[in-house]
């Protein structure tokens, strides 16, 4: 192999951030947090959505994760919590 060329291989502490699980394995991904794994060493640290332990297909149960604040952000754009069609609301055919 040439020197110099490759990325660095490493071990790396997995989160799930929707379950809490974590795993040791090895990956390329660059990371500056840092963690102290259960053998005492400290170990890079990448933070991951989903997993096996929160997937859907895995799991076997559908979880609604909002990690970004979408729903929120949706609402507070449009400035309307429920949304229902002007007829629904009690409008008359003018819109008023």
């Amino acid at each position: 192999m040439k020197e110099k060329i490759h990325p660095n291989y490493r071990e790396v502490v997995f989160v799930d951030t929707s379950s809490d699980l974590k795993f040791l394995t090895r990956s390329t991904i660059k990371t500056s947090d840092t963690i102290e794994w259960e053998d005492g060493k400290t170990y890079p640290m990448a933070r991951v959505e989903i997993s096996s332990a929160s997937h859907p297909f895995y799991t076997g149960k559908q979880i609604l994760v909002d990690s970004g604040g979408r729903v929120e952000r949706f609402r507070k754009r449009y400035g309307r919590q429920t949304f229902t069609t002007g007829a629904e609301a009690g409008e008359d055919e003018t819109g008023k």
